[in-house]
């Protein structure tokens, strides 16, 4: 094992910074440990070695002159594949989009290289990120580096399994209902949703507009809170191309107002049940928050199951709405995830210009009743899934005796989605077979800052990131 695989990607750029870690024999250590996992992974779909080596000497010569360094200089990072990455396939795991290569790229994608950042490649999602489960025609199935038998998640999956496996330091993947934060939690990893608008999706497909632009979002994953604020600092910021944006500037919080943010924490919904390991991830994170002197209460929201709902009406019937034309003369080109995905939708209505409306404006008034309850609970703590990493192919759970099914099992994700809370989700243990099992942090809109201050106390109690038996 190779050091310089797992090292956080700000310590990373510390010590390229002080000449003490060359650029060049970093990506080298990143290109032999590719070489060794990714076939057994699948978590990159497309490799850019080559413009990498000539950006790791450049960025090597350019601490020998003495230049002025970016945060993340040298830094090697993955980018999941829906987000456009100049010159490289940006396919989202869909045939219908086979060879389409980014012309340019996504607002992120060049912060993150203006910051010094080099990319390594892109990585693998289900088709259209219709899925919490990483499998496509075009490039099959993504392993989780924990057991090979279980999925990294979906539909960022491979890109937690490239920084899970120390194959990436960091990257970017996107989330709609959960899609960053349920792969963290799975594969051991940190992962951030941000508020919508917080970090701009401009240069992501599918495109996030219309009631998508409320749900969808890009952000952070890493190894580490601090490498998710490092990421965050750079990435953040408004763009003309997100409907949400929004010029709101970062400001970290100090410590007495990070202890001034009363917790409250629940377990469960009150509707699907969770594993045991997980609840319990949850009451021993509040208790650490307590013993650090937080003021932690036990407290469900109202609302939840209405959230739930209108994600439903959001995500679910809209995206087959838009999704399920595109392959009425393709059915060949559908992968059997997706499928799954549009045969579930298929017992819903679809959406009349009245019922969209009202779902829309039901959503607006919940959201202003929840956010009116987190006056009180500026912090919420809870699962980020009803289960941990499952086998390929699993679509149903048994958890205190009663059947958890495929779409409800990512609840505790998609309530935020559907209200605009950024969220962020960070390692706390394992299950009793192994598994990574993280704990979920809520914050308000725009209040990013906070709930990575929060989830920095939380990984400090509990060590945080550890590595994977298959990278060791």
């Amino acid at each position: 094992m190779n050091e310089l695989n797992f090292l956080p990607a700000a310590t990373i750029a510390e010590k390229i910074h002080a000449k003490e870690i060359s650029p060049v024999e970093l990506l080298e250590a990143h290109r032999e440990q590719i070489e060794k996992l990714n076939p057994l992974l699948n978590a990159y779909v497309e490799l850019d070695l080559g413009r990498a080596q000539e950006a790791a000497l450049a960025a090597e010569k350019a601490v020998t002159r003495g230049d002025k360094l970016g945060p993340l200089h040298g830094v090697p990072i993955s980018i999941k594949s829906s987000i456009s990455v100049a010159g490289l396939r940006h396919e989202a795991g869909t045939r219908l989009r086979a060879g389409l290569i980014a012309q340019e790229d996504a607002p992120l994608v060049a912060r993150l290289k203006n910051a010094g950042a080099i990319v390594l490649g892109t990585t693998n999602t289900p088709e259209m990120l219709m899925a919490w489960e990483t499998d496509n025609l075009l490039y099959g199935r993504t392993n989780n580096p924990w057991d090979l038998t279980r999925t990294a998640g979906g539909s960022s999956g491979g890109e937690a399994a490239a920084i899970a496996s120390g194959m990436s330091a960091a990257g970017v993947g996107s989330d709609g209902g959960g899609s960053i934060r349920v792969p963290a939690h799975f594969s051991g990893i940190c992962g951030l949703k941000p508020t919508p608008g917080r970090i701009p999706s401009t240069g992501h497909f599918p495109v996030s507009a219309g009631p998508f632009a409320l749900i969808g979002v890009v952000g952070p994953m890493a190894r580490t809170v601090a490498d998710l604020k490092v990421l965050f600092e750079v990435m953040q910021g408004p763009d003309v191309g997100d409907t949400c944006s929004a010029p709101v500037p970062v400001r970290w919080p100090d410590s007495d107002e990070i202890k001034n943010l009363r917790v409250g924490y629940f377990e469960d919904d009150g509707r699907t049940p969770v594993m045991e390991e997980i609840r319990a991830a949850v009451r021993k994170a509040a208790d650490a928050l307590k013993a650090a002197g937080f003021e932690t209460e036990p407290f469900r929201p109202d609302g939840l199951e209405e959230a739930r709902e209108l994600w439903h009406e959001f995500f679910v019937v809209c995206g087959a709405m838009l999704i399920g034309p595109m392959f009425k003369e393709n059915d060949r080109d559908l992968s059997p995830t997706l499928k799954q995905f549009l045969e579930m939708a298929a017992s819903e209505p679809a959406h009349t210009d009245c019922t969209l409306l009202d779902a829309w404006i039901h959503r607006d008034l919940l959201r202003a009743r929840f956010l009116a309850q987190m006056e009180k609970y500026l912090i919420l703590l809870c699962p980020p899934a009803a289960v941990t990493a499952f086998r390929h192919g699993e679509r149903n759970w048994k958890v205190d005796g009663k059947t958890v099914g495929y779409l409800d099992a990512w609840n505790y994700t998609e309530f935020f989605n559907l209200l605009g809370n950024p969220a962020v989700v960070v390692p706390v243990g394992k299950s009793a077979e192994g598994l990574p099992v993280g704990v979920q942090i809520v914050g308000r809109p725009w209040q990013e800052e906070q709930i990575l201050s929060i989830a920095a106390e939380i990984e400090g109690a509990f060590g945080g990131y550890k590595i994977p038996r298959i990278s060791q």
